[in-house]
């Protein structure tokens, strides 16, 4: 169910069961390793909108060892190979659609194959250059509306894929991922979803996102300037109009949308799953948890490992020290957002996103705000509604008809 606004009363910990700080469920579904895990799950939930249905995505973990990175890299990479061999089959005999579905299973395992390579490294980039591929072969034999950009940013391009809703005048929401997204997944995590809904649909990979570090853009604690870019093309582009652009950001995204909401006044309004105006919090206090962890004799599995150095070539850094003097002052400021703001969070998420959300939602200086708690009975308590997302498009989108007076065309 939802939480009405009044837990914000409560005991902001007590709305997460997370024993971790840098924990993003309350339940374990399938791998010990937490990463894995979390990893897991995401891919489950792109079955609805074209990923692995849950027999394939089942398959798949059979053949991976907890905690192994390359068992999970091998798995993806071999299940995306036998499904672009299905679609090539069906290609040949004329079968477009059934070709496009096949082709998109494996470009949603190309995804969460190279989730778990060396960060940078070659079989990483062969990997994700084969997702992208992919990926827009399979927008095209499904005939979707997609059309690719680039934003010039910064000497270098920030890439976007833009899905124009048949009806012209419909709203624009540019949807901005996290730490572990790249714009082709987020069309299975909610951009579909939203093109459905009504709306036109922008997604970006935004510096350090997707693939965008390999040209040494990393993340930024200064994030609207890369989204200012952004909306400056899908207006100049795509005939967006200020005011009639609604803006999501996903995880990490939720930082960078909430600073987009401080300093950029043509959105119509921001939503975040889940706004995160201090990001170094986790940052600093998930190292010193994995500290600890290997001061008691814990050695973090290969994935774990991974997902640091990730997170590390992401961030343009060599080490967490690094990472947190880079990160320990950014912040976004409730009291300079005056834009219409629905905060999203999961109480099963971890306490410290669970807090930053509600100290968020009680100081935005904006009088039209709402506040949406998930907890276990919806499915959609983990971060990012990982397990339930399209409780996430559903409260997304039913917040917008308001804001843009209920005047969306669902497709057909």
């Amino acid at each position: 169910m939802t939480t009405p606004e009044s837990m914000l009363s409560r005991d902001p910990l007590a709305l997460s069961t997370a024993s971790r700080p840098d924990q993003r469920m309350a339940h374990r579904f399938r791998f010990d390793d937490p990463d894995m895990d979390l990893f897991f799950m995401s891919a489950t939930s792109w079955g609805p909108t074209g990923g692995l249905d849950i027999g394939q995505i089942n398959h798949v973990a059979t053949q991976i060892v907890d905690g192994d990175a390359d068992s999970w890299v091998d798995a993806f990479a071999g299940y995306a190979a036998l499904q672009r061999q299905q679609a090539d089959t069906w290609a040949a005999r004329g079968w477009q659609r059934e070709a496009g579905e096949a082709r998109l299973k494996a470009f949603a395992s190309f995804r969460s194959a190279w989730q778990f390579a060396d960060a940078g490294g070659a079989r990483f980039s062969a990997l994700y250059a084969q997702q992208r591929a992919t990926f827009a072969q399979a927008m095209q034999e499904l005939g979707l509306p997609a059309t690719f950009f680039q934003v010039p940013f910064d000497g270098h391009a920030l890439p976007g894929v833009f899905l124009r809703h048949a009806d012209a005048t419909a709203p624009v929401v540019l949807v901005v991922g996290g730490a572990d997204t790249s714009l082709e997944d987020l069309f299975l995590s909610v951009g579909r979803a939203l093109l459905e809904r009504g709306f036109s649909v922008a997604l970006v990979d935004l510096p350090g996102q997707g693939n965008t570090a390999a040209d040494g853009l990393y993340w930024s604690t200064e994030p609207e300037h890369a989204i200012a870019a952004v909306v400056d093309a899908l207006i100049e582009r795509f005939h967006a109009r200020a005011g009639r652009i609604a803006l999501i950001g996903l995880s990490l995204g939720g930082y960078f949308v909430a600073r987009a909401a401080q300093f950029d006044a043509r959105f119509a309004t921001v939503i975040a799953s889940t706004p995160f105006p201090h990001p170094g919090e986790l940052f600093e206090r998930s190292a010193r948890a994995d500290q600890a962890r290997v001061a008691q004799g814990q050695q973090p599995t290969s994935s774990a490992l991974r997902s640091r150095r990730m997170m590390a070539w992401k961030a343009g850094v060599g080490s967490a020290e690094q990472l947190l003097a880079r990160w320990r002052d950014a912040h976004a400021d409730p009291r300079q957002v005056t834009v219409p703001f629905l905060s999203i969070v999961g109480g099963g998420d971890s306490p410290i996103f669970v807090n930053q959300a509600l100290q968020w939602h009680a100081q935005l200086a904006s009088p039209h705000t709402s506040l949406v708690v998930l907890d276990a009975s919806t499915g959609a308590d983990g971060h990012c509604q990982v397990a339930a997302r399209l409780r996430l498009v559903q409260e997304a989108c039913g917040w917008m008809r308001g804001i843009f007076h209920a005047d969306i065309v669902p497709e057909s």
